[in-house]
């Protein structure tokens, strides 16, 4: 069977993002339910499917960032359309400053990107408080907006596009909007989503579902309040986050599993947060984990050959690397992070114009990235390290969130079992030693 290099390198991209609904995606998709601790993404489309089908639902999904969230999000979209609903997935860093978002932001996201959804399938909405809204927010920014004889989406899209290049203009709109924000809710709920549901099931749909990505990526800046950026606004402001009236997923950053505010966050939602972790390359116990490093090699192999099956693919290893050793070490040092994987594998290819990928230049590329990674660790931190290596847990102190944000510990969960480990890039470093 012949390998298109120039194709394989492509689906070797670490910042594509599979889409499962997609044919030619679904061919390198890799179910890693079996060792990430349980089946997340079906919870979540049983949350909305089965228990609360007609009642609003808001649910929390986190995990580092390149771990795969969005892959599966995508993937929670296409089941959930396959069971009737209609899906609004959106990328909120496209609408939104990630160094700067507040409440009315996110809220005139969901907005906009409701209302273009449901204008693709000729649903148009009849925006009559946002009207006068708009008129008021055109002198405010002095900005002719009229959505009198357009899409509701177009106006609110000004509006985004208006501000988010100006944190000036951000700061005038949000001291506007800001005594407004119930009336804000409001309106969204009784002149967007409440008649987009009733119109929806006129349609033979069983309802409508949200999911707000990204917002795992804010940046962990502080506000005037003191709270940092995640704690403001999915703690101090998460009961207006929950008060839209539709089936809600969002995304939020990782470091709030982590912190003392995790017992605020799951009374204000009523959840508890869903974590994606990292593929298990080796057990609590340091032991080695056949199955995790299969499921990765899976998934390379996948990229290689699509439409070839593990037990094709298995056979034409040695078409790729230069021996199954080399392909276990890559999944091995990547710690069971996909986009980490991905990105060592095509700095490999990048490197040579032919087939199959040496151990020594695979050795190269860990230790050009193990190089760039371990100039940012500091001497507090390799202490730090140590202790995560050897009591394979994690404080919530602030010392210890940062080890998560930095990626230089990644977490692991199997069957009942959770516990953190040190980035395997880190441990090629003579620091480690």
């Amino acid at each position: 069977m012949k390998l298109d290099l120039t194709k394989f390198y492509q689906a070797c991209d670490p910042s594509k993002t599979l889409v499962v609904g997609n044919a030619e995606d679904r061919q390198y998709y890799i179910d890693f339910s079996s060792v990430r601790g349980g089946k997340i993404i079906a919870e979540l489309e049983r949350t909305i499917t089965r228990l609360s089908p007609d009642e609003p639902t808001c649910q929390l999904f986190t995990g580092h960032v390149g771990c795969g969230k969005s892959t599966e999000l995508l993937r929670l979209k296409a089941e959930l359309e396959y069971e009737g609903f209609h899906v609004v997935y959106f990328n909120s860093s496209h609408d939104m400053d990630m160094a700067d978002v507040d409440i009315t932001d996110i809220l005139l996201a969901i907005a906009r990107e409701v209302s273009e959804s449901l204008e693709t399938i000729k649903i148009r909405l009849k925006p009559g408080y946002f009207v006068d809204l708009f008129r008021e927010i055109a002198e405010i920014l002095q900005t002719p907006i009229d959505i009198s004889d357009v899409q509701l989406s177009v106006g609110i899209a000004k509006i985004t596009a208006k501000t988010k290049d100006s944190p000036r203009l951000r700061s005038q709109l949000r001291y506007y909007l800001e005594p407004h924000t119930n009336r804000l809710l409001e309106a969204i709920n009784k002149e967007v989503l409440e008649p987009a549901t009733e119109k929806l099931k006129w349609q033979g749909k069983k309802g409508l579902v949200v999911i707000v990505d990204n917002l795992e990526k804010l940046h962990n800046s502080v506000k005037p309040s003191g709270s940092s950026q995640a704690e403001y606004l999915f703690v101090d402001r998460g009961e207006q986050l929950k008060q839209l009236n539709c089936h809600l997923v969002y995304t939020i950053p990782l470091v709030l599993i982590f912190s003392n505010v995790l017992g605020r966050l799951t009374d204000r939602f009523g959840v508890d947060p869903k974590v994606l972790p990292m593929v298990p390359v080796q057990l609590r116990d340091s032991s080695q984990f056949p199955k995790g490093i299969t499921l990765l090699q899976q998934m390379v192999m996948a990229r290689a050959f699509p439409g070839v099956s593990w037990e094709g693919s298995r056979n034409l290893i040695t078409r790729v690397f230069d021996s199954p050793e080399t392909l276990e070490q890559l999944c091995r040092v990547s710690g069971g992070h996909v986009r980490s994987l991905l990105m060592l594998l095509q700095t490999c290819l990048q490197k040579t114009d032919y087939l199959p990928l040496s151990r020594d230049c695979l050795g190269s590329v860990i230790r050009q990235r193990c190089n760039t990674l371990k100039n940012t660790v500091t001497d507090q931190e390799w202490d730090l390290l140590h202790q995560v290596a050897q009591e394979k847990s994690l404080r919530g102190e602030e010392r210890y969130q940062s080890l998560i944000h930095s990626m230089f510990v990644f977490e692991y969960r199997y069957q009942d079992e959770l516990w953190f480990d040190v980035n395997p890039i880190l441990a090629e470093a003579k620091e480690w030693q």
